[in-house]
């Protein structure tokens, strides 16, 4: 079992950027591939982004392509979200979530665990 812990969070102006940050405890890395996804008020969980087990490979959904920056440190233990060119429309709760299998997917039903989340708050 693998215990994730977002960071990183904060209040930031239209077009400014931000780094997210999260940190797995517990488990094997790098067994499991790692989204991002986020949650604004009212709407449902969308999928942000994700990465494959060995940070080669990556998916971004089409609003934040071109934007935002998935990577990972399998050493750290950690996986990070780069948001550069932040819109008010990218306010939400972030999570990082991890699931034990080769494919990402976009789906949050397809992920056994979760961060607490951290919030993002982007003024126009």
């Amino acid at each position: 079992q693998v215990q994730l812990v977002e960071s990183g969070g904060g209040l930031v102006q239209a077009g400014d950027s931000l780094r997210l940050s999260c940190a797995a405890s517990g488990g094997t890395f790098t067994s499991y591939v790692m989204g991002w996804f986020r949650q604004a008020p009212g709407k449902e969980r969308e999928f942000v982004g994700g990465i494959s087990r060995n940070g080669g490979s990556t998916y971004y959904t089409d609003s934040v392509k071109g934007r935002f920056t998935i990577s990972r440190d399998n050493t750290k233990k950690t996986v990070a979200l780069q948001m550069n060119s932040l819109k008010p429309e990218d306010t939400a709760v972030y999570y990082c979530a991890a699931r034990n299998t080769l494919a990402v997917l976009s789906s949050a039903r397809g992920y056994d665990y979760w961060g607490q989340g951290t919030q993002v708050t982007v003024s126009s």
